[in-house]
């Protein structure tokens, strides 16, 4: 290589570090900024409403309405981790055991099963976009290390049961719980929290106000699995991994 090209291929290798510097500082700055402050909405959240606007969809409805936790019964937090992700008080980000359980199955030519824990589903719901690829789910693994080490696991659940999508174009347990149950989330009681949960992760297929037989059984399975774990007080209880949610 001639010194000539090689000067301005150092420029450019150069410019593409400090582009990459400064787009981990500004990705880190941002998680650290959204441990206080709500966030007013998610990339899914705008996805879906560009999706409807570009299709020109009629009927077409947005709810979403940020509640803190505070607000929120905390039966919805135990059914959304009973029924999404049971280790999430004591894991730092990834459930290791569900991804390798993945693996295996899909080893075997089984259905592809998802291993997505609650801090992976809010890196994904919150930043990016929705798809399978190997950039997407590497800065989904980024972004949840970054929510794992700035924020708490209250904060974590706590933004995930605002942005989580209940149905289509309704976003958050906040607006869920007025359109589904004509109520406010902190008067939700297990059944209906179970219900919530149980059409995730596919609340377009799956109803919250008209649920199917398979939507009934799995409420019915989650608040079984909430009871077990301990109801509520397992928010609370201390973790010997990851500590207690706080």
């Amino acid at each position: 290589m001639t010194p000539t090209l090689r000067s301005p291929l150092r420029r450019i290798a150069r410019l593409l570090g400090l582009l990459l510097l400064a787009w981990l500082a500004l990705s880190c700055l941002v998680v650290i900024a959204l441990r206080f402050v709500p966030p007013w909405t998610s990339a899914t959240m705008m996805e879906r409403r560009m999706e409807a606007l570009v299709s020109g969809e009629r009927g077409f409805a947005f709810h979403h309405r940020w509640v803190p936790w505070e607000r929120i019964s905390p039966q919805v937090g135990i059914a959304m981790i009973a029924g999404e992700d049971q280790k999430f008080p004591y894991h730092h980000g990834f459930d290791i055991d569900a991804i390798q359980d993945a693996i295996d199955a899909a080893d075997e030519g089984k259905r592809l099963r998802g291993a997505s824990t609650i801090s992976q589903q809010v890196a994904k719901n919150l930043f990016l976009w929705n798809g399978r690829s190997f950039v997407r789910k590497g800065l989904e693994a980024w972004f949840t290390v970054l929510i794992e080490t700035f924020w708490t696991k209250r904060r974590i659940l706590e933004v995930y049961m605002n942005i989580v999508e209940l149905g289509d174009g309704v976003y958050g347990v906040g607006a869920a719980s007025e359109v589904f149950f004509h109520t406010t989330p902190d008067r939700l009681d297990i059944g209906q929290a179970a219900r919530l949960a149980a059409v995730l992760p596919n609340p377009r297929r799956f109803r919250v106000d008209a649920p199917s037989p398979y939507v009934q059984r799995r409420a019915a399975w989650i608040a079984r699995q909430a009871a077990q774990l301990g109801g509520p007080s397992y928010l609370f209880r201390p973790a010997p991994v990851a500590g207690r949610i706080r």
